[in-house]
């Protein structure tokens, strides 16, 4: 006779890492975010909306940063309710329109790693 707590570790297993790769994705678009930020000319993206768009990852990156202590101190597994990461995703398409535009302007950009993904 299997475990019945099995399943549920494993589910539990499984949310954590599907978590973390979401929370590095997240992280590695919002930090890029600031670099292309300190790229963008004023006539691109004026400063009144860089400061802004600046606020805001810087906002987001420590919601996330809130986000994962709350779920390592918790002893049962925890989701993230969808509701508080639609304004992540949100925010990750801006920087990738932030990007496409200082491309087609020709912006000169620096490389920036991917770190490796979480292993299973």
């Amino acid at each position: 006779m299997s475990n019945p707590q099995e399943p549920q570790a494993e589910s539990a297993e499984l949310l954590d890492h599907l978590l973390e790769s979401l929370f590095g994705d997240f992280r590695y678009w919002f930090q890029r975010g600031l670099v292309l930020l300190d790229h963008a000319p004023d006539h691109l993206v004026p400063p009144v909306e860089q400061r802004e768009f600046r606020s805001a990852l810087e906002e987001a990156l420590q919601a996330i940063a809130a986000a994962k202590a709350l779920r390592a101190a918790c002893s049962t597994p925890m989701a993230v309710d969808m509701d508080a990461m639609t304004p992540w995703h949100r925010l990750m398409m801006r920087v990738w329109n932030l990007s496409a535009m200082l491309r087609v302007a020709g912006v000169q950009l620096p490389e920036q790693e991917r770190p490796d993904p979480p292993q299973a």
